[in-house]
């Protein structure tokens, strides 16, 4: 785990300590959950979940047209068996001919979502000051077939105010390859900010595990990670440690998930499916501050330690100095890092955490296990 501080404190002091082992095992408290149950009242789990008391209000899909416009397919989300999680999972469903918008009753466009929005309790909705953790699970179906204006799976919307583009999106995009990128859009005259671009074949016919954590905040932060299930390989990654997460005239964030897309180009469309699994969002009292940039995942240590801590050539190159604090918040060593060893012989067993600066500035914090043999 890698924590981030950017002003100097004093790291003798208890009262640091405390602060910081406060932050580290990142107290939680409100969690919700949502999995698949099995076959039937799939609309009303969802909305137990994100937006209890509210009828079908947590589900966007086209069967809920007002007008009962929409061509008889029945419910766009399914709960069915996936053979790889050995569980049930939910299957959305979009078919590029006959499915619209229901919230707008757009042509030009069709959505099947699922979200909290304004009804939802408070700890389903993002607002300022708030850290927030997201976790869930998607898989793409092998040739999936984006649309090249916008197919979004995953948005953080912006509510209230200045709210027409999502703040963050996770889209799908036609080209050659076919991409998915990560999307920002900071304010109604910023344009759009693609953060991260990857192939979209790397995700295609596999389960992909996400995390997102949020400080809602005109100076939040936001990271992201997507690894893929089967062997933890890391696909996307993404932090920012000072980014605007609500706009100035917005009342909350939320997220939604599903399948929502143009069909300016539906030539390049057809029917799909994309199944989803294991939601969580959950309040806490503070962030991890995990960097998640597959850059930052270089600054490890492999632990346990025992005579002798080892400093990749990352760190070598990136921080000129290191302190050492046990788990009392003592400093125990302090000195510059000249070499890529350091003698940590004289310590005794135990767990401590190591320090690293870049000119005297708290940059990031390691967790290190000392073992004697």
């Amino acid at each position: 785990m890698i924590i981030k501080l950017n002003k100097k404190v004093n790291y003798s002091n208890k009262k640091f300590l405390l602060v910081f082992v406060f932050m580290f095992f990142n107290l939680s408290y409100s969690q919700v959950t949502l999995n698949a149950n099995g076959p039937g009242n799939t609309y009303e789990l969802i909305t137990k979940a994100f937006a209890p008391g509210n009828g079908t209000g947590a589900v966007e899909a086209p069967d809920q047209t007002p007008d009962g416009s929409h061509p008889t397919f029945g419910r766009h989300i399914a709960e069915v068996f996936d053979t790889e999680l050995n569980k049930y999972v939910f299957e959305f469903y979009s078919h590029f001919a006959i499915d619209n918008d229901v919230s707008t009753l757009s042509t030009d466009r069709q959505r099947v979502e699922i979200k909290t929005y304004a009804a939802s309790p408070d700890n389903l909705i993002g607002t300022d000051g708030e850290n927030i953790i997201y976790k869930w699970m998607f898989k793409l179906p092998v040739g999936f077939q984006p649309s090249s204006n916008f197919t979004h799976i995953h948005q953080i919307k912006a509510v209230n105010g200045d709210d027409s583009s999502p703040l963050f999106t996770l889209t799908p995009r036609f080209g050659i390859p076919n991409k998915l990128e990560l999307i920002y859009v900071a304010n109604a005259n910023s344009g759009t900010n693609k953060l991260k671009t990857v192939d979209l074949s790397l995700f295609e016919g596999n389960w992909v595990e996400v995390e997102e954590q949020i400080h809602v905040g005109s100076a939040g932060t936001y990271s992201i990670i997507l690894k893929k299930h089967s062997d933890g390989t890391v696909l996307m990654s993404y932090s920012n440690p000072n980014i605007a997460t609500i706009r100035p005239d917005n009342t909350f964030i939320r997220p939604k998930w599903g399948i929502y897309r143009s069909l300016s180009d539906i030539a390049n469309l057809r029917d799909e499916t994309v199944r989803f699994s294991d939601f969580s969002i959950q309040e806490v009292t503070a962030l991890n501050l995990i960097s998640n940039s597959i850059e930052d995942n270089y600054l490890f240590i492999p632990n346990p330690i025992y005579d002798k801590l080892y400093l990749s050539e990352t760190i070598i190159q990136n921080y000129n100095s290191i302190r050492i604090l046990d788990i009392t918040g003592k400093m125990v060593e302090n000195q510059p890092i000249l070499a890529a060893t350091l003698d940590l012989s004289f310590l005794k067993s135990g767990i401590y955490f190591a320090a690293f600066f870049k000119e005297d500035k708290s940059m990031k914090f390691i967790k290190i296990i000392k073992k004697n043999k």
